[in-house]
């Protein structure tokens, strides 16, 4: 049996699907799938169309509607499409039913995020963490990933009904199950003493959705060399760096990116590494404001933190890549702001967090930025020290 279940390394060829319901408007609908196309391309696919169906709710059989779902299989048929990627999770029926009618490979939008994290995986620990998402994901879904399952075991001592081999094979994975459960509880405790050693340095944390330039202003910095890469989920290991401004020294940490709709598997996993959120001082939440759904971006990340952290914390906003934000002016042509005017906006008043805006590409207003984060920092060690003079 294989440990993960994972997109061909080849280019695909893939179409994808989804749903207006009355829930789900249809520029947000749109909008998911432009991010469901990102993800396939992340995981190297090439989309070729995408199918958006409106219903009251999502067929129970087969997702879309009958006749949706024929328009879908005549199209994938004549382009030669080889993927099919549905931007919701589908159930073990719905999986079956799809695979039957279309004739090719399915997936959804958590085995697909699975796949991805799957091959940016480059420690024990993230790898760890990966295959017991994969394994809980799959334990449920094995009656459409093995062509054997119907056979009986028989033979010597096994004579009668004997064991199916989907019973086998669901035993073979909880198995794996609890010895990955395992696995991750000792590196959980080595990463909790690896907290415990690092002293009473303050901790700062970068947190936001995928793709907002979270290590590349990691290693600004830090001035290290944290894997940045313009694709979703390129950091999934926490990179902690010990950074001085001024005479302050904190530490830093580089987290795993959020998205919308982020499989519940991942997060249950993942959580050792979610944990240095959990433990942060102050939460630096950085967002694309080039990214037209960015205020979207920064409620999923919110609601995220709130579900992993009851307590408040300190939060500054980190609005980058000001380079490639061009709002419309009033002509509707593409205008360039310069940071006094984005700070005359709304934006620098949400729900009056400390904000700055920054280019970390070219290294435009970081100085700013290096002060607010220095203030923070330096306000909660006289909080955390009151007796302390180093730094007064």
């Amino acid at each position: 049996m294989q440990g993960h279940v994972t997109v061909d390394a080849i280019e695909e060829s893939c179409v994808l699907v989804g749903v207006i319901t009355p829930e789900i408007r249809e520029e947000t609908a749109n909008e998911y799938l432009d991010e469901l196309e990102f993800l396939a391309e992340t995981a190297g696919a090439v989309t070729h169309h995408k199918f958006l169906q409106k219903l009251p709710m999502p067929n129970p059989r087969t997702f879309v509607g009958t006749g949706k779902l024929e328009e879908i299989k005549v199209y994938i048929k004549e382009h030669e499409v080889e993927l099919v990627i549905f931007d919701d999770e589908l159930s073990p029926s719905q999986l079956r039913n799809i695979e039957r009618e279309l004739e090719c490979k399915i997936l959804d939008r958590n085995i697909l995020i699975l796949d991805i994290f799957a091959s940016r995986a480059r420690t024990s620990h993230a790898k760890t963490q990966v295959e017991l998402a994969q394994l809980q994901y799959m334990l449920p879904r094995l009656t459409r990933m093995w062509t054997h399952l119907e056979r009986q075991k028989g033979g010597i001592g096994l004579r009668g009904p004997g064991e199916s081999q989907i019973e086998t094979d669901r035993r073979i994975i909880q198995t794996r199950i609890a010895l990955m459960k395992e696995k991750l509880k000792e590196i959980d405790k080595q990463m909790a003493v690896q907290r415990g050693n690092r002293g009473q340095l303050v901790r700062v944390s970068l947190v936001g959705y995928t793709n907002v330039g979270k290590s590349t202003l990691m290693n600004l910095l830090s001035k290290s060399e944290v894997f940045a890469e313009n694709k979703l989920f390129a950091t999934l290991d926490t990179t902690v760096r010990k950074v001085v401004i001024d005479n302050l020294p904190f530490l830093l940490t580089d987290t795993v990116g959020f998205i919308r709709k982020l499989p519940h598997q991942l997060v249950e996993s993942f959580k050792s590494t979610l944990d240095e959120v959990r433990e942060a001082d102050l939460l630096v939440h950085v967002l694309d404001i080039s990214h037209p759904n960015f205020e979207d971006h920064y409620e999923v990340v919110n609601e995220t933190l709130q579900e992993l952290e009851k307590t408040e914390k300190p939060v500054i906003l980190v609005f980058n890549k000001i380079d490639a934000y061009q709002p419309l002016d009033d002509e509707g042509n593409p205008a360039r702001v310069d940071v006094m005017e984005l700070k005359k906006t709304w934006m620098s008043k949400l729900n009056n967090t400390k904000c700055v805006f920054i280019s970390a590409q070219d290294k435009e207003n970081i100085d700013e930025l290096k002060q607010v984060i220095y203030d923070e920092v330096h306000r909660i060690f006289k909080i955390r020290y009151p007796y302390n003079n180093f730094l007064y």
